[in-house]
């Protein structure tokens, strides 16, 4: 396939929606991942046509997301949000009416590239029925938060769904060198076949803002010290830690710790956290605002001093990039891309040891105005350049073509 010919690329996201609401309990970094890849790809005029469960009754079946980047909602159980571990049984459904429109449409795919073991399942289908190349990239690993003991128990199903995917796919996309020695030790696979490449951000939606005009934008004080946490209400992003540690602070006049994300108020996850809030006494030192849209979450990177990632395990971390690119600090344990994307003492901070007990150093550092001086917030975000989507899409792109050349080379 000559190098600039463009690609028809099937992209499957079975179980979260990619135009979903950010910081529900299905809906995250890889919701983001796959939106912005996909945009990317179609602004080079490739056409890629993202796959997913119908999930609502006011979305369209058919949906333009971006010039050449196309949504299709397809039927499968129930037409709701549903937990994705429910959605396995309905999989043989999802592939009928996957390739029931790609008949009607009379589309020919080059390619598919899965993302999560749910969506890899229909992609192994098409990898044969096809005879295309299939492409995953897992996000996050059953067997690796299984190791952790955090959270809900991982299925055998999904266990053996990844081993069997991790064999038979064509190639793997490892968002971390620490995530593809972690298939390499749990699942065993050819080295060779997995290409590290790390994830995206979207360097002209993440840009500075004035920290007095962000603060007025989402009603917080000028003069306090702000500790802001973006992300899902899953028990692996920490949430209980960072509690624990803010409790231990001490301040005057006072601060205020952001938690952006989860859930409505009356939701379970939302009303936990709430409480736990009132048992360590710091729910006047707490501001639990909700969902953010994703254009409006430069305003809180913004307006914070800090952003903190208190995971117990990430597969990459893109909260991470989305804060620097606005100029603002993360301080994070050492999981994820972490290592990689922070600079110790320079564009954040990597907590070692044990990672409660470092919060409330590193954070009561930052209170006092006695912590290590960082990096401007210009050079902050210049750190990161190397993770735009443009960059990352033409690493993409050309694993792309490289499996479609050695498909024609096994043909001929």
């Amino acid at each position: 396939m000559l190098q600039h010919e463009q690609l028809k690329i099937a992209m499957l996201s079975v179980h979260s929606c990619p135009v979903g609401e950010l910081g529900t309990s299905e809906t995250g970094g890889m919701s983001v991942y796959i939106r912005e890849l996909a945009k990317e790809l179609g602004s080079r005029s490739h056409h890629v046509d993202i796959y997913t469960r119908l999930h609502g009754s006011d979305h369209k079946h058919i949906m333009e997301l971006s010039p050449h980047v196309r949504l299709i909602h397809i039927e499968a159980g129930v037409n709701r949000g549903i937990h994705k571990l429910a959605i396995y049984p309905h999989i043989a459904e999802f592939t009928r009416g996957l390739e029931s429109y790609r008949l009607e449409a009379e589309i020919n795919y080059d390619l598919v590239h899965s993302h999560y073991w749910l969506s890899g399942c229909v992609g192994q289908w098409a990898q044969y029925s096809w005879n295309a190349p299939h492409i995953i990239m897992f996000h996050t690993l059953g067997a690796t938060k299984k190791a952790t003991g955090i959270g809900h128990r991982e299925p055998e199903l999904r266990l053996q769904n990844e081993k069997d995917l991790i064999r038979t796919c064509d190639r793997i996309i490892a968002a971390t060198k620490r995530e593809k020695r972690e298939m390499l030790d749990y699942y065993g696979t050819a080295p060779e076949n997995i290409d590290i490449i790390p994830c995206g951000v979207n360097l002209s939606l993440f840009q500075p803002v004035n920290k007095a005009k962000a603060r007025q934008a989402i009603g917080l004080n000028l003069n306090e010290k702000v500790i802001l946490y973006v992300g899902r209400f899953d028990p692996l992003k920490g949430l209980d830690r960072l509690f624990l540690a803010v409790s231990r602070l001490k301040y005057d006049p006072g601060f205020k710790l952001v938690i952006v994300g989860g859930d409505d108020s009356d939701q379970p996850e939302m009303k936990k956290w709430i409480e736990t809030c009132y048992q360590l006494g710091i729910e006047d030192s707490v501001v639990f605002p909700g969902r953010a849209k994703q254009e409006d979450l430069p305003y809180y990177y913004s307006a914070a001093d800090i952003t903190v990632m208190p995971s117990y395990h990430e597969s990459f971390g893109l909260v991470a990039l989305e804060s620097m690119a606005c100029g603002t600090p993360v301080m994070a344990g050492d999981v994820g891309g972490f290592t990689n994307i922070v600079q110790d003492k320079r564009t954040g901070y990597l907590l070692k040891g044990e990672l409660t007990l470092a919060l409330i150093y590193r954070l009561q550092q930052l209170l006092d105005g006695k912590g290590p001086a960082l990096l401007p917030g210009a050079m902050i975000r210049a750190s990161i350049s190397p993770y735009c989507w443009s960059r990352i899409a033409d690493t993409i792109i050309q694993r792309y073509r490289d499996l479609l050349e050695q498909r024609m080379v096994q043909v001929a």
